[in-house]
């Protein structure tokens, strides 16, 4: 693989190109919690049967979530080996993956971007941008939030820090973070449809927002951060992620999806149409997709056929004068070209070896944040998960992307 390959890898790609093999064991909700709390600390929001679980020591994040957390399924991926071992010293670290990140795991973790570039927050000034010298930023990997305070349906995290992009800007920033378990009558206003009786669900959002805390502005010339939010979920052999898109020409809107991440994605991996695509999300073959902000409608997610449950991620759709960070290793031409969806399905690095989950990903963006002393970017995503009939589904899934259930199935 180039450098000119390695577009935006993410926790999944950079993580995969060093790890050899990884036995990932993913019980239901309540053995994945129980795991946990024996390792760190763990938040339970819930909701009658809904619980989503939130661990404050990995920055608020949320681990995983369920509709009934007695005996229901386990949405978030979870990587028990990591969790169980713990944070390393620095001797242990050498030549170990835990030298360039903590592959927790998790339903969605706060991140910010961009990764790669000559604004890069993941290399220091004058690193090369390969592997050997790509660290995640420490307050966004293995240093705690502050839990500012907590309630039966949220949580709410803080987090001051400083960093230093590639081209030697200093940013000084506050993190503020609440997740908040929501509850079917803010899900179905969110969705714009009412949930029938039979349909079992859980959903929460989280509104982070991020503050230039500093004393000088943040200029496009030096470099602008972004909040970046990455969900990783279990896949299974029928999972496939659905996302809507805006229709018109490319010299208009751009290309309908990057599917150049990681080498072009095969046709039975990837559909494209007129103002939908559709990609296999069942952890078997890497590679990465990504929806510009033009394309956006503000809305991803997937169908598991075997499980019937329908999952939707949604995001504040806001106006982005600089642009989306683009977060491709390299000097970059456009740095403000990015994507604002993407999705990643994991599957073996190379002939032979072991997936890094496997696991699928959905992730958002917030636009560039330009801001000023004392100013705030926000940005609010919102992730659902339905399980029920496919008759009542499908009222879902036609509202929300556009189409019924058997396209969906039908594509793979």
């Amino acid at each position: 693989m180039t450098n000119k390959q390695v577009v935006g890898l993410g926790l999944a790609g950079a993580a995969s190109l060093m790890l050899a093999g990884c036995t990932c064991v993913s019980g239901g909700f309540s053995d994945d919690v129980a795991f946990m709390k024996e390792h760190t600390p763990i938040i339970l929001l819930k909701d009658g049967d809904a619980a989503v679980a939130v661990a404050p020591d990995y920055q608020g994040r949320v681990m995983t979530s369920t509709f009934d957390r007695k005996a229901g399924p386990s949405f978030g991926w979870i990587n028990r080996p990591v969790i169980e071992k713990g944070l390393l010293s620095d001797e242990e670290k050498k030549g170990k993956l835990e030298e360039h990140i903590y592959v927790f795991g998790g339903e969605e973790r706060f991140w910010l971007g961009p990764e790669g570039g000559q604004f890069a927050l993941y290399f220091k000034p004058g690193d090369k941008f390969e592997f050997s010298d790509w660290r995640t930023p420490a307050v966004i990997d293995t240093e705690p939030f502050e839990v500012v305070s907590t309630s039966k349906d949220r949580a709410v995290f803080r987090r001051d820090c400083e960093l230093t992009n590639f081209s030697g800007t200093v940013f000084k920033m506050g993190i503020e973070r609440t997740v908040r378990l929501l509850d079917e009558a803010a899900t179905a206003e969110t969705i714009g449809i009412d949930l029938p009786e039979g349909i079992r669900m859980v959903a929460f959002e989280t509104d982070n927002r991020l503050t230039n805390t500093g004393e000088k502005p943040w200029v496009p010339e030096t470099g602008l951060p972004s909040i970046w939010m990455l969900g990783m979920l279990n896949p299974a052999p029928k999972t496939t992620i659905v996302i809507p898109f805006k229709a018109g020409p490319e010299a208009e809107l751009g290309p309908k999806v990057n599917d150049a991440y990681f080498g072009k994605v095969p046709p039975e991996y990837l559909k494209v149409e007129e103002d939908i695509l559709f990609f296999k999300g069942d952890g078997t073959r890497r590679g990465k997709i990504g929806i510009g902000p033009k394309r956006t409608k503000g809305v991803a997610g997937s169908y598991d056929a075997d499980s019937q449950v329908l999952t939707v991620v949604t995001y504040n759709m806001q106006d982005a004068p600089y642009g989306y960070v683009n977060s491709m290793w390299e000097h970059q031409k456009e740095p403000y070209s990015g994507d604002v969806i993407n999705s990643y399905n994991d599957g073996s690095p190379e002939p032979g070896a072991a997936p890094l989950g496997p696991f699928y990903e959905i992730e958002t963006s917030s636009p560039a944040a330009a801001l000023k002393p004392g100013e705030t970017m926000k940005h609010v995503q919102r992730t659902m998960h339905f399980q029920g009939s496919e008759a009542d589904l499908d009222g879902i899934a036609l509202k929300v992307f556009g189409v019924d259930l058997e396209t969906i199935k039908s594509k793979f």
